[in-house]
């Protein structure tokens, strides 16, 4: 992919491109995905809680730990979990032991709604990069997680 320059802003960065180009792909390549999950009424970020759960099973999370875990931040996750358990896709029961801690758990019909899409997603992602080579797909994996774990300063 050329670079393209604006009239404006002749000295276009490198880095100002891979920005626009990273945000670019995420876009189109979630928006494939919210297509596959609108299907069932749920949302990205719902069928992201729910995996989330699938995996904390058996002992649940807390708000915090689910929210720490997201994709995308969710500024309103109480909300979002609101909706979800009165959908019948979790459960929150408060701790006998400290009334404060409210543990979140995915439900069997939680369950049966991922197994049901488990299939669906892995068909999808195969078919976003099916036009890239096992290699390069690992090396990209590497080069995302390096700039998602630079350091700040």
């Amino acid at each position: 992919m050329a670079l393209r320059t604006h009239p404006s802003c002749p000295t276009t960065k490198l880095e100002a491109h891979l920005f626009v180009a990273i945000l670019k792909a995420a876009d189109a390549l979630g928006q494939e995905a919210d297509q596959l999950f609108k299907a069932t009424g749920l949302t990205s970020a719902q069928y992201n809680v729910l995996r989330i759960l699938r995996g904390a099973e058996p002992e649940g999370l807390l708000c915090r730990g689910i929210s720490e875990r997201m994709i995308s931040h969710d500024p309103d996750i109480t909300r979002l979990l609101d909706r979800m358990e009165s959908h019948h896709l979790i459960t929150r029961e408060r701790q006998k032991d400290d009334r404060r801690v409210i543990k979140t758990r995915i439900t069997g019909e939680g369950l049966k709604l991922l197994k049901k899409l488990d299939q669906p997603v892995h068909e999808l992602h195969k078919k976003q990069f099916r036009h890239m080579p096992a290699a390069r797909l690992k090396q990209l994996v590497k080069l995302l997680a390096e700039v998602e774990n630079r350091e700040t300063s």
